[in-house]
């Protein structure tokens, strides 16, 4: 569709953030069948591993000796998965509605890191008069925190807004929405995306994000005791590719914008290998 019409990115993008993804938050918050303990634990172990990926990319940078920009690329394409459109329709074609409660979860506490952490990261450096409060404020303009932050009060207070149809029906039609809705938009980001050449640090960035992400999502769940149903969405999830925000902040913030573009489009290519391999192996252990 992108190469016949070229399709506007920025709205359709514009269509999920603002619109779309807090609605499926609000009311996937107020639906999910869990405590607010198991909300707590699943959101650690999401944080957790994106803490561990950012050590680990470090670590690869020193190996390679790699310049300011490329290893904050390199950082931020191995930390932060495209949980929305690639992940929220993942889990619920896979494991169904009870997984996508889950995956709102891990979907909060990847876009809350990737516009605090991942600013932050991304500024590190810049020399920018107000790069932090420019940070701050990027991060306090995505409706997603308020969607969330609004169903904790619904949830604190025992409102039920579910009870009030004119506004709980456009709601449910603007989560029902979103799997279709994002998947185009992923067709159209894999369209506009021009691919530089595969070198040794892209290879680190997508084996830390493909590969060993879902390996400690895996070792991390399992000690802590999480069920295996519960386990298994975080695991498939971790393998997510490259967030597309990603290329824009080291865009935005003077970071390799060639390695962070290549970084979402190889790896989003690549895991529909590793994507199907987990996920069949997930249906092996959870059976």
């Amino acid at each position: 569709m992108d190469r016949r019409f070229g399709l506007n990115l920025e709205t359709l993008v514009k269509v999920n953030l603002y619109l779309l993804v807090p609605g499926f938050v609000f009311v996937r918050l107020l639906t999910a069948p869990m405590s607010g303990a198991q909300a707590g634990r699943i959101m650690g172990v999401s944080l957790g591993v994106i803490l561990l990926s950012g050590v680990l990319a470090f670590i690869m940078c020193r190996v390679l000796t790699l310049k300011a920009g490329s290893r904050k690329a390199l950082a931020l394409a191995s930390m932060f998965g495209n949980c929305g459109n690639f992940g929220l329709p993942l889990v619920t074609l896979a494991f169904g509605q009870a997984a996508a409660s889950v995956q709102v979860y891990v979907l909060v506490t990847m876009n809350v890191s990737t516009f605090t952490m991942g600013l932050l990261l991304a500024n590190a450096g810049d020399g920018k008069p107000g790069s932090h409060w420019r940070a701050l404020l990027s991060t306090l303009r995505q409706p997603a925190i308020y969607a969330v932050a609004t169903a904790a009060f619904c949830k604190a207070m025992d409102l039920h807004p579910e009870t009030i149809r004119w506004l709980w029906e456009p709601l449910k039609m603007m989560a029902e929405a979103l799997v279709g809705i994002a998947l185009l938009t992923l067709g159209v980001q894999l369209s506009k995306t021009k691919p530089a050449p595969v070198k040794l640090p892209l290879i680190s960035a997508l084996t830390i994000r493909l590969l060993i992400a879902p390996l400690m999502t895996w070792a991390i769940t399992t000690w802590l005791g999480f069920d295996r149903a519960t386990a298994a969405v975080m695991i498939l999830t971790s393998g997510a590719p490259t967030a597309v925000n990603t290329a824009l902040l080291a865009h935005e913030f003077g970071g390799d914008t060639a390695f962070a573009t290549a970084s979402v489009y190889y790896s989003t290519l690549i895991s529909l290998v590793t994507t199907t391999l987990t996920l069949t192996l997930l249906r092996v252990w959870i059976s």
